[in-house]
């Protein structure tokens, strides 16, 4: 083992890793009439330590009070503009020349939305996105930007025909020749990635009676086995973007990435909006920010480190449609969080998911029991275990081993030769020892017991041989 092995593993396996494993950024709608200034807005952001907007339009306030700021900005074509776009390359063309280039790069631009979940529109854009979005690059070439900005499209997952299991997912077959293919194609051709929004609120809302609360919030749990490539999914965020990746793949665009330009949950919602909470949404961003600021890709693409942007940075009070459109706000608009989760890697260095059984509607969800090893079942006592993954692989389970042993401070002396726990001589009991060591070292915190996706929560005591595993220290 070289002097590097232990960075390493510290990076990958340590709950709050140093390493630069993803991007935040936030969504910064303004359908309402309660909203501070643009300017306030960007002191804002800065104080939150959030280094990347995704604003809905090009407006010239907005883009003015990011000037200098260093905040990465992403800004939309609208989709009633589209057909002008697609129609004349002279009105792309003074487009990017009025809300780009005469800001970039003192207001840091760096790509370009062409509409927004076209695909769903009822205007029916759809055939003028590709000869819009070829029009707006053509306009960025001119003006030597090209290299600079990017061009995609956010998706609505709606444009896939399968999303469930991950490994079976496809595009919808009347959008993969007209539009899909050739989106792809102008991706490849000019490195840009692809765009999607993702809402595991909307699957587990439809779904509350199959779907795990836990599973849906990136809470520990036991995952769940995609049947079509033998991976275990934690969480139905990464299970989505897989289902994406595999459709993509399908398609032979297997080097496409992916940025996700839109995902939240809701902290408040109608009597039938089944958990949209102030609980549940806390807990789903702050565990998705930690998921990406601590970790790599997915199971399927685990290099791939992804950029994710929050919806929404406000409440917005003149969004219509159900209660929970307006109120997908990380911030009320006087600037008060409307529940406390930090942006940053320092602040997660203090950040717990608060509650484990949060209500919803009016009734309490909790995860159900579930067969196999390791399975979630009723609790002892309220106590909890961490333990391995066997899923995981070797590399995982060892490097995690080794920094739970190592940095993260564990008390690995029974599993040394000879000791009371030494025997089953196995990685995985190994770990598992070590794991909840240090899991119950830490106050059974949330993202204590992770590990890379090596470990999860049991709430019945482990056994492995004659060891018994400790429930504190």
């Amino acid at each position: 083992m070289d002097l590097l092995t232990p960075l390493v593993f510290l990076i990958l396996f340590s709950p709050i890793s140093l390493s630069d494993a993803g991007s935040i950024g936030v969504n910064y709608g303004r359908i309402s009439d309660e909203l501070p200034s643009a300017f306030k807005v960007v002191q804002l952001l800065k104080s939150q330590g959030i280094n990347r907007v995704k604003i809905f339009d090009a407006d010239p306030s907005v883009l003015k009070a990011l000037s200098g700021s260093g905040i990465k900005v992403t800004v939309d074509v609208p989709n009633e503009i589209l057909f002008s776009a697609a129609k004349r390359a002279s009105f792309a063309a003074s487009w990017v020349k009025r809300n780009v280039a005469a800001y970039h790069p003192s207001t840091q631009i760096e790509s370009i939305a062409v509409g927004n979940e076209v695909f769903v529109d009822p205007h029916n854009t759809t055939n003028y996105l590709i000869p819009a979005m070829r029009n707006i690059h053509k306009a960025l070439v001119s003006f030597n930007l090209h290299s600079d900005i990017k061009i995609s499209s956010p998706l609505a997952l709606s444009a896939l025909q399968n999303s469930y299991p991950s490994s079976s997912g496809s595009f919808r077959p009347e959008l993969v020749d007209t539009v899909i293919k050739p989106m792809l194609e102008f991706l490849r051709e000019t490195g840009s990635r692809l765009m999607i929004n993702v809402y595991p609120f909307f699957a587990y809302e439809g779904n509350s009676d199959v779907i795990p609360l836990d599973y849906a919030l990136l809470r520990e749990n036991p995952g769940m086995v995609d049947a079509g490539n033998g991976l275990r999914y934690f969480n139905l965020f990464d299970a989505q973007i897989d289902a994406v990746f595999a459709a993509m793949s399908a398609l032979k665009y297997d080097d496409i990435e992916i940025i996700v330009t839109e995902t939240g949950w809701p902290s408040k919602g109608d009597e039938n909006e089944v958990g949209a909470t102030i609980a549940n949404a806390a807990s789903y961003n702050g565990n998705l920010i930690r998921r990406i600021l601590t970790r790599g890709g997915t199971p399927l693409r685990p290099k791939a480190d992804l950029t994710v942007y929050l919806f929404a940075l406000f409440n917005e009070n003149k969004k219509l449609g159900p209660t929970s459109e307006r109120n997908y706000g990380l911030f009320f608009p006087d600037e008060k969080k409307v529940y406390d989760i930090p942006f940053t890697l320092e602040g997660l260095k203090h950040y717990r998911d608060g509650s484990h059984t949060p209500v919803t509607g009016d009734h309490q969800v909790t995860t159900p029991p579930m067969s196999g090893g390791g399975g979630v079942s009723k609790s002892l006592n309220g106590q909890s275990w961490c333990v391995a993954n066997g899923d995981a692989g070797e590399e995982r389970l060892q490097g995690g081993l080794d920094y739970a042993c190592g940095e993260g401070g564990a008390d690995c002396r029974p599993i040394q030769p000879g000791a009371n726990c030494y025997s089953p001589d196995t990685l995985e009991a190994h770990a598992s020892f070590a794991f909840n060591s240090y899991y119950q070292k830490k106050g059974r915190a949330g993202g204590s017991c992770y590990f890379g996706g090596a470990a999860y929560v049991v709430s019945q005591p482990p056994k492995y041989g004659r060891c018994e595993f400790p429930t504190g220290y």
